[in-house]
């Protein structure tokens, strides 16, 4: 299967790894998608520029395919971002906000640009920017996400931007999603949550435990989440709220905002000792409503394998649902 996003991204099949800058250390599992034919990418979010030189080195190691680095507009550090543009990426991706100059930044550095989006407004403005592909992220997904869903999303965008590539994210997590993007118009998909349940994700193995159990409704927008990481607007860039599974942290904190406005620095504190001791998942287990189509654990080439394969059989079998012309009609 190969399409546009391809092409463009010297890829073999349309799927790119969401950058995730929560799993540490990615390497392993940037390198192993990359490996088995899809974009890895290699989330830029909290780390220094020695870590992200040190990540991208070892990346480099495992493989000689393409990979992104992606940074979040909102929250980004001049100095990482210099160190990935140094290091001379395929792709440099991009969320959270509007990219303005960085999309010519990256581009002088030699690297294509692929931007996250939410709304037609802002993919309206980011193809302005000139970037070179797109990822419509409908509000189903994990992480940080607006509200609009996938389904009704995708080709809005695809109309909007045409003839630039877009990719689908949100809610897809087996072939038979990525199929239905493909039908809207997407060129390929984005996906996150599907790939920290795999064998090369480093997260904890209680995190991966949540997703295999959970249920789609168990991937509940986490609102008080910004007051914790004091975003000045209770927002996070493109006005986004985070998706992650339910936790009794979060039904304890859930309905009472403003104590917890109150307790901003006992809270993060308590967060960050988890987080030092492999624990952040009994707080904040970023996952999207895909978690309930994901039942066990796979190696990322069979994920990918089973993805395309499935994709391929739900194209075929949607064929047979179209009458050749003249069957199966009354004439009119």
């Amino acid at each position: 299967m190969r399409t546009r996003l391809c092409e463009l991204l010297g890829i073999e099949h349309p799927i790119i790894q969401a950058g995730m800058g929560i799993v540490h250390p990615a390497h392993a599992l940037v390198a192993a998608v990359s490996n088995a034919g899809g974009l890895g990418s290699l989330g830029a979010t909290g780390r220094s520029p020695s870590e992200l030189r040190e990540q991208i080195a070892l990346i480099r190691e495992r493989t000689s395919r393409p990979f992104a680095v992606n940074f979040l507009v909102s929250n980004f550090d001049e100095e990482t971002l210099a160190a990935a543009l140094e290091a001379r990426p395929a792709v440099i991706s991009f969320a959270l906000g509007d990219p303005g100059d960085l999309v010519r930044r990256a581009h002088a550095a030699g690297a294509l640009v692929v931007h996250q989006v939410h709304t037609v407004a802002q993919a309206t403005q980011a193809a302005g920017r000139g970037v070179d592909a797109l990822i419509a992220q409908g509000g189903e997904a994990g992480g940080y996400g607006q509200f609009v869903g996938t389904l009704p999303l995708i080709p809005q965008v695809v109309d909007a931007v045409q003839p630039l590539p877009v990719a689908a994210a949100g809610g897809i997590g087996d072939g038979r999603g990525m199929a239905a993007a493909l039908l809207l118009g997407a060129e390929g998909v984005n996906m996150g949550t599907r790939f920290l349940a795999s064998a090369e994700s480093p997260i904890a193995d209680g995190w991966k435990r949540a997703i295999i159990a959970a249920r789609s409704e168990d991937a509940v927008k986490v609102e008080f989440w910004n007051d914790i990481t004091r975003s000045p607007t209770g927002r996070a860039g493109y006005g986004t709220v985070p998706r992650a599974l339910r936790t009794p942290f979060h039904d304890r904190w859930a309905q009472r905002r403003a104590e917890v406005m109150q307790k901003v620095e006992e809270l993060r504190n308590e967060i960050q000792a988890a987080q030092s001791e492999g624990r952040f998942h009994e707080y904040m287990p970023f996952a999207g409503q895909s978690a309930g189509l994901i039942h066990e654990v796979l190696p990322v080439r069979e994920i990918i394998h089973r993805l395309i394969s499935e994709a391929e059989e739900t194209l075929r079998r949607a064929s047979t649902l179209v009458a050749p012309i003249g069957v199966g009609r009354e004439a009119g």
